[in-house]
């Protein structure tokens, strides 16, 4: 285990984690990430108003990913929040939970009826993935499952074993098919072990980061910086224009009507091993053509047999580039 998070690292069982993902079903503890409760009368305003999605347009039940970012639109962190009957579930990525938590209690006032509580202690977080997550599922919980087809943040609450509250929730956090699963405390273990034992792949921490590499999911501290945009970092599914203002709505308006996009985040297939945060060049392809610096690499994956792969902001030019280099390596932008 993680001393820092506390959740496996690795299973040391890539080949099988690979397999279930594409064919079965794999199970992985996400109970390390954040997850605060806001409650109160005022929630979605709060929520509104401090990220970039459209929270009144949402009603119990569904749910929908937001971005946190600063006063200029640079990015803070990627949340996911649940609409639930009398308060919202917002999942947080895991070195964000507490200064979103500040943030949102910073920007809170005497006459606003809401609260932000982390209850990340109480209460455990698992997400099920592969194309058999809905029949691992069906098993478990019978009629009582709801969720088969549903659209993205979908959820519902159920009892698990001998009555512990569970919040099953459509998505993974990945282009990948399955479910969040928020659990009481108390019942966390025995659900593990009963999804387990329904013939899922235990997944780790490690294999986890491959994913949201290999995904383009980006990261806090990596693709998530106080450089980048969330339409730069490929976010704008989690952003709304119209709603109104909020913080860093200017600049991101501006942005979109001045088509002002400098960088995007891609996918780069690699011919060897990099570093996060080597510069990306061009490769001249004749003798008097000049070196050119493109962007910036933030994310790694060694995918063993698959080869190597990254993540990185390539600076919008006309043309494209074909043939790139990472601290050496040849790249090839793929996604």
């Amino acid at each position: 285990k993680s001393q820092e998070s506390g959740v496996a690292v690795t299973f040391n069982n890539i080949d099988r984690v690979l397999e279930a993902l594409r064919d079965g079903a794999v199970l992985i503890d996400r109970s390390h990430w954040g997850r605060l409760r806001v409650a109160g009368r005022d929630r979605l305003d709060l929520l509104h108003n401090q990220s970039t999605a459209d929270f009144k347009a949402l009603k119990a039940g569904q749910g929908c990913d937001t971005v946190f970012v600063t006063a200029t639109a640079r990015c803070l962190d990627l949340a996911t929040a649940l609409i639930l009957d009398n308060s919202v579930m917002l999942i947080t990525s895991p070195s964000m939970k507490q200064s979103l938590l500040q943030r949102l209690d910073k920007y809170i006032f005497p006459a606003d009826q809401v609260t932000v509580t982390d209850v990340s202690d109480k209460c455990n977080m698992f997400t099920l993935m592969g194309p058999q997550a809905d029949d691992v599922l069906k098993e478990l919980a019978g009629d009582a499952f709801g969720l088969e087809g549903e659209a993205y943040c979908r959820h519902q609450l159920l009892k698990f074993g001998s009555g512990a509250p569970v919040i099953l929730a459509v998505g993974t956090g990945l282009a990948i098919p399955g479910f969040t699963i928020i659990v009481d405390e108390k019942g966390a273990a025995d659900l593990y072990a009963a999804v387990i034992n329904k013939g899922c792949v235990p997944m780790g921490e490690a294999d986890w980061e491959r994913a949201r590499i290999t995904q383009g999911r980006p990261a806090p501290g990596a693709e998530l910086t106080e450089i980048y945009n969330p339409l730069e970092a490929g976010l704008s599914h989690a952003v709304s224009l119209s709603k109104g203002c909020y913080i860093g709505q200017e600049a991101l308006a501006k942005v979109t009507n001045t088509n002002g996009l400098k960088q995007q985040l891609w996918g780069l297939q690699l011919s060897g091993r990099a570093v996060p945060g080597a510069t990306i060049t061009s490769v001249p392809t004749a003798a008097d053509e000049k070196l050119e610096v493109l962007g910036k690499l933030t994310s790694y994956a060694n995918l063993e047999k698959s080869g190597h792969f990254g993540l990185g902001y390539l600076r919008c030019r006309k043309g494209g580039v074909q043939v790139i280099r990472a601290l050496g390596c040849r790249a090839a932008v793929c996604a």
